[in-house]
């Protein structure tokens, strides 16, 4: 169920000239799951997103920490649906910044051998980054991960971004509050709705404009100005907002 106030922000925000929205994907459209290749968005979820994208001046977009082809794969959604992975630093037109490759493949190669011999300690690559994941770890194997890691990372030109039993390093620095400032000027928004669960959705909740409306999904600290309980919520709002702009546009 979604709070009165947040009802009303939603139908507000549906009547804005060019409305931007934007979501994370992992814990925001999609439920957390312990491997992260079987995340898949919730139908109703992914179905608001598709009919936001199909509606005149209006943009719908996913922000994920994805690398860009894997959050295109598992998000399943239409090219309708603009996709920004990397936490910013993937569009579909390319990279945000340039990339240091030669760094990227120490990165890789130090947290592979963090990760040997640590059962559940596991490393994803992508175009611009390395995260570590010890969500599936032991819990002393995983703090071990995380501080090796850490020290590591003192002889790298690397920013790195602290998600929830996760550590990514990115050779180009960039973030998700940096992607929705990017989406906002490329289509002209006057308001933009943004939802995430994470820790790292919070640069994007910082960069919201007045009139703009930020959802945090799930319990913890936020900048957002409202909370959701979980991704199913996520679907609620994202077809009211849906619903409520189709029907202003028809009448």
């Amino acid at each position: 169920m979604l709070e009165p106030g947040l009802r009303r922000a939603l139908t507000d925000l549906a009547a804005t000239p060019r409305l931007l929205v934007t979501s994370d994907f992992d814990g925001t459209m999609a439920p957390i799951v312990n491997n992260p290749a079987d995340a898949r968005p919730l139908p109703e979820a992914a179905a608001a997103l598709e009919t936001l994208a199909s509606l005149p001046e209006t943009t719908a977009a996913l922000i994920s920490g994805r690398a860009l082809a894997v959050l295109r794969e598992l998000s399943g959604a239409s090219a309708a649906v603009q996709a920004v992975g990397s936490h910013g630093a993937e569009f579909d037109t390319g990279f945000a910044h340039e990339i240091d490759t030669a760094l990227l493949q120490t990165i890789i190669a130090t947290l592979r051998g963090i990760a040997a011999g640590r059962p559940g300690v596991t490393v994803e690559t992508k175009p611009a980054s390395v995260a570590l994941h010890v969500r599936n770890a032991s819990e002393a194997d995983g703090a071990e991960a995380l501080e090796l890691a850490r020290a590591a990372a003192q002889s790298w030109d690397a920013h790195i971004t602290a998600g929830k039993a996760v550590l990514e390093f990115a050779v180009i620095v960039t973030d998700k509050g940096e992607a929705v400032d990017i989406l906002r000027d490329r289509c002209g928004a006057t308001a933009v709705l943004f939802l995430g669960d994470d820790v790292t959705d919070e640069k994007a909740f910082a960069r919201l404009h007045a009139g703009d409306v930020g959802v945090k999904v799930g319990p913890g600290e936020t900048l957002a100005g409202y909370r959701v309980d979980d991704p199913a919520d996520v679907a609620v709002a994202l077809r009211l907002v849906a619903d409520t702009r189709a029907r202003r546009r028809i009448a």
